[in-house]
């Protein structure tokens, strides 16, 4: 039976730059986590705004999720697939997902998800295990990536229990029921 917790997930974002990435990079942590990734890393300019804005989510919301600046990208994916773990690019370049998913997720490594930021240099697609697009046009990192984690998941991340939650919404037809725990 498939689970949530068959692999570890992570994602990362290459390139990232402040003054004009900060809202998209948050952007991509917060889908990372609320879709089921376990952490994130990050490469290009350090941004202690975004990592203590996710830390701040994380204590509210609950769960384990970890973000991690690094500046050797290059080594961080290579370590990565040393320690047995797949590397997915998500590029509009790539093949399709609705061609590559199932092997994606028979494989059973722990996957770590790549969206870029700046211009991506060549070696990234030729490193990674998997160049996949969700579509062939040009579309937003974050939708790339809600898309993929819910397709590879298959829907069930919708479901997921976040815990020591401080927070809470109470699903509703209409209005707002938020709980303090």
């Amino acid at each position: 039976m498939f689970s949530l917790n068959k692999w570890r997930i992570f994602v990362f974002r290459y390139g990232h730059r402040p003054d004009r990435d900060k809202r998209i990079t948050t952007h991509v942590f917060l889908v990372s986590r609320a879709f089921g990734a376990h952490g994130a890393f990050y490469s290009g300019q350090r941004d202690e705004k975004v990592e203590t804005s996710i830390r701040k989510v994380v204590n509210l919301w609950g769960g384990q999720f970890t973000v991690e600046y690094v500046e050797d990208w290059i080594e961080t994916i290579e370590e990565w697939k040393r320690r047995g773990g797949e590397v997915i690019h998500l590029t509009m370049y790539g093949l399709p997902l609705n061609e590559v998913i199932q092997k994606i997720r028979d494989s059973g490594k722990d996957k770590l998800i790549v969206v870029g930021g700046v211009k991506v240099p060549k070696i990234l697609y030729e490193i990674a295990d998997w160049n996949v697009s969700i579509t062939l046009q040009p579309h937003s990192e974050v939708g790339a990536l809600s898309v993929f984690l819910h397709e590879l998941y298959m829907g069930r991340e919708l479901n997921k229990e976040f815990e020591n939650a401080k927070i809470k919404i109470i699903p509703q037809a209409k209005g707002k029921m938020v709980i303090r725990t």
